[in-house]
């Protein structure tokens, strides 16, 4: 079955606390004014995006399990989300995380880092080969080792344009790809730490074969490809309410202008966009963004 988008990676049954009056001191109570239980990580968050904005999408990746299994069926049954490539495993409660949310600020809480230790089970997926060979772009999270790997390798072996983020200039997944998202948290402040961000997007527009984009949270993204000068643009300004799910509703937006043929200017316009209607409001995947908002904030300016 065809499908518009194809995106590997992870999918997490997220557990998210919003802090009525700023973040919790040490030993000290605070007050919550909504919790939920919802689609989260990188491609869970960017699946529910893209489908509000009109894409049908499928998923693989993390495994589902007995407790987060239910929640993403129930949610996406409505959805043009298709969950029949995730592996059910009934020994296994689902990959979670937990984030206290206090507008600007989010700080995420799990178990991530154990299943890299030596010896743990990888609770992962291979992709599927028909499931890139159906899709018309991809998107390939990089945290699955020979898993995203394969899946990168299989995206370039059927020409598919995928989009992936926080990859180093010397990684397979960013060579090959149409477009490598960077975040100065997380991928400046691992590979390139003394470097100013100018200096790291040299690095990595040399050794791509398509776009790179610096992001910088707040401040100006960089973008641009081999060869020519770094371009600038800053993020839309809106009323922050909370800044869960906005790096992945950016990933969508990347990957619906991938999609429908947009330039550069437009797609990195588009994808920032989507991010500024993402952090207006909480929860998210209640509220994701509609094409019609983005579209009205773009010609809004």
């Amino acid at each position: 079955m065809k499908t518009d988008i194809y995106m590997h990676g992870q999918i997490l049954g997220t557990h998210s606390f919003y802090v009525r009056d700023g973040f919790p001191k040490p030993d000290s109570y605070s007050e919550l004014s909504a919790k939920y239980f919802l689609p989260g990580g990188e491609t869970g968050t960017a699946a529910t995006v893209l489908a509000s904005l009109g894409a049908s999408v499928k998923i693989d990746g993390t495994h589902i399990g007995t407790e987060v299994a239910p929640m993403l069926r129930a949610f996406y049954a409505d959805k043009s989300v298709d969950l029949s490539s995730c592996f059910f495993d009934p020994e296994y409660a689902g990959l979670m995380d937990y984030v206290i949310v206090d507008g600007l600020s989010r700080t995420p809480l799990g178990f991530f880092q154990s299943l890299y230790q030596e010896g743990a089970h990888h609770p992962w997926n291979m992709p599927k080969e028909a499931d890139i060979e159906a899709a018309k772009v991809c998107g390939v999270d990089p945290f699955f080792l020979e898993a995203s790997q394969a899946a990168g390798e299989l995206c370039v072996k059927h020409g598919k344009p995928y989009v992936t983020i926080d990859c180093p200039h010397t990684e397979y997944l960013h060579q090959h790809a149409a477009v490598n998202i960077v975040s100065k948290a997380e991928c400046l402040a691992n590979h390139y730490k003394g470097e100013t961000a100018e200096q790291a997007f040299g690095k990595l527009s040399e050794t791509a074969s398509g776009l790179v984009i610096i992001t910088m949270g707040g401040d100006d993204m960089i973008y641009g490809r081999r060869g020519e000068a770094p371009k600038h643009m800053t993020p839309f300004r809106t009323d922050v309410k909370s800044s869960l799910g906005a790096g992945d509703t950016f990933k969508a937006g990347v990957l619906y202008g991938l999609l429908h043929g947009m330039s550069d200017d437009e797609l990195v316009r588009f994808a920032s966009a989507c991010s500024s209607v993402a952090i207006s409001r909480y929860p998210l995947p209640l509220n994701p963004p509609t094409l019609e908002e983005v579209k009205t904030l773009i010609a809004r300016g």
